[in-house]
């Protein structure tokens, strides 16, 4: 995503919902690069990883326990695994998170995963430094370990954000750089799912109806909807833009902040925060169940050239076949960059619930 694309997209409603826009492609710049895909190299830690979680090649998988139930397995098990591509572009921008256990860094009774996509744009710098300190700051601004309550989660997410992106603006200041990024970040805190984004980038659950449920303990049997998570933050959408003139900037006639910046939510574009960019995120929590099979990750080289439902399918076609979460994140990409001719950087996570 950068400060040179175009897009034609209507403004999205605040509340999640299931939706299938028209698959869209923007022009981007392009080069002759090869196209590349593969999984991304995960973020690393100095930590050795917990024994009661197997991170080791292919499926990554993290059992989870119900809040204050002792230890009891709450009946899903968590996998994902997370895939990328350069596309045209030449060079990547994305970064990226999977962690199926953080309690070695933030011991505690609930279980907490984290999975995020940063898009940068202008350069990688923002991205890199947001994959490296968000989620610490979130953990340090009191994510809750022991007891879950939703109200605290969402305050120290909030909080996280904007401890991260004064970072950012500090460190971009000091070294002369101007690079900025969208996020989509998920945390899971027990059975809890919180979602948040600023920007582009989305997320898509993946749900059966009540009355399916959970089809003879099969996630490949039941109908999926794909329900949009997360709500677009463009400088063309009325909201945005109410918020953009109010701190004195502007948006022309092509939708862009100052003529130049598509979107009006994000981490650094130093130069952009006096004129209405902010990097405070919409959060939305649910209570996982066995309606929801899995999540995907995405940033908005993967979304303008398919839509939530036809990625839901897309995905539930290969489970049914058998394969594992990598292989699957692997050929979304391919699919994206290959097939639908995704010019921009793809990046993608996938979270697989298993219900037991």
């Amino acid at each position: 995503m950068s400060e040179t694309e175009t897009s034609n997209s209507a403004p999205k409603n605040e509340n999640p919902k299931e939706v299938e826009p028209a698959p869209k492609q923007k022009q981007k710049r392009e080069s002759n690069s090869e196209d590349s895909i593969s999984a991304a190299k995960k973020l690393k830690t100095e930590q050795e990883q917990d024994p009661g979680v197997d991170l080791g090649e292919g499926n990554k998988d993290s059992g989870v326990n119900e809040p204050n139930s002792g230890g009891r397995e709450m009946g899903f098990k968590i996998e994902a695994d997370a895939a990328e591509d350069k596309g045209l572009r030449h060079a990547m921008e994305d970064a990226w998170v999977v962690l199926l256990d953080t309690s070695l860094d933030f011991p505690g009774k609930l279980r907490c995963a984290h999975f995020a996509i940063y898009d940068g744009h202008g350069g990688r710098l923002a991205a890199e430094y947001a994959q490296k300190h968000l989620h610490t700051n979130v953990l340090s601004a009191g994510l809750p370990r022991e007891l879950l309550d939703v109200k605290t989660a969402k305050k120290a997410i909030l909080d996280g954000f904007r401890k991260t992106d004064e970072s950012v603006l500090q460190e971009s200041a000091a070294g002369g750089w101007q690079d900025g990024a969208t996020a989509v970040c998920v945390w899971i805190l027990g059975k809890t799912v919180f979602v948040a984004n600023i920007g582009d980038a989305k997320a898509v659950v993946a749900r059966s109806s009540p009355a399916e449920g959970l089809k003879n303990g099969s996630d490949e049997a039941c109908h999926l909807k794909a329900i949009v998570l997360t709500r677009e933050h463009k400088a063309i959408y009325a909201q945005e833009r109410a918020r953009i003139q109010k701190a004195g900037g502007n948006v022309s006639s092509n939708g862009r902040l100052q003529g130049r910046l598509e979107v009006s939510r994000a981490f650094g574009d130093r130069h952009f925060k006096k004129v209405g960019v902010v990097a405070t995120p919409d959060i939305h929590s649910f209570d996982l169940t066995e309606r929801e099979h899995f999540i995907i990750l995405g940033c908005d080289g993967l979304w303008g050239v398919i839509g939530p439902s036809d990625a839901v399918a897309f995905v539930q076609k290969l489970l049914k076949e058998g394969l594992p979460v990598s292989t699957i994140s692997r050929r979304l990409v391919k699919e994206a960059v290959r097939e639908r001719r995704c010019k921009d950087n793809c990046t993608v996570i996938i979270i697989m619930f298993r219900h037991k």
